[in-house]
């Protein structure tokens, strides 16, 4: 990546706002809506992600397309003063996260995490609360998406083994081997 600051211009603005829009249109169709040559528009989106302001290309699925039908916000609260980096080792080993930040407040962390139902999600936040330097977790289900366009709406990893069939739930048996 490239560190030095390059120019963000009108033009790179309508690219991104394009791509943010439908990362599948083409070239061409952003040039003529900007006023630029499609080979412009190629050199202005690979010096955006030389750059690192575009970082990456993906599809968002409907969840529950893809296995996961519960979703839930978890507050970590710590013992003493975990490092975020600790913390970020702690959630790589879970799929089930498919957020995590450090927050200011009481709370140390907040958690996204998607399962494939509630059985699911109580065996996920029974291995985080047994990681060592976790004091108390507060968890919030989701129950509706009020922006179901958004992308926090979507999901772009499909539910672990053994997640129903798409539109029967109860087609499969969802816990876990033991």
């Amino acid at each position: 990546m490239n560190s030095r600051p390059s120019p963000f211009d009108e033009l790179d603005r309508k690219i991104v706002t394009a791509l943010m829009a439908n990362a599948r249109t083409s070239f061409a169709e952003i040039g003529t809506g900007i006023g630029l040559s499609a080979t412009a528009v190629k050199r202005r989106v690979d010096r955006l992600r030389e750059t690192g302001v575009i970082t990456g290309f993906t599809a968002t699925v409907r969840p529950s397309a893809l296995g996961w039908r519960t979703e839930a916000y978890v507050e970590v609260y710590c013992e003493g003063a975990a490092p975020p980096r600790r913390l970020a080792e702690v959630v790589r080993g879970y799929p089930e996260i498919t957020a995590a930040m450090t927050v200011t407040g009481g709370a140390d962390a907040l958690l996204h995490v998607r399962a494939r139902d509630v059985e699911h999600f109580e065996e996920v936040l029974e291995r985080i609360r047994a990681e060592p330097f976790i004091r108390k977790t507060i968890s919030v289900m989701v129950l509706s998406h009020l922006l179901p366009d958004s992308p926090e709406a979507g999901a772009n990893l499909p539910a672990p083994e053994g997640a129903a069939e798409v539109g029967r739930p109860g087609a499969a048996d969802l816990r876990r081997p033991g």
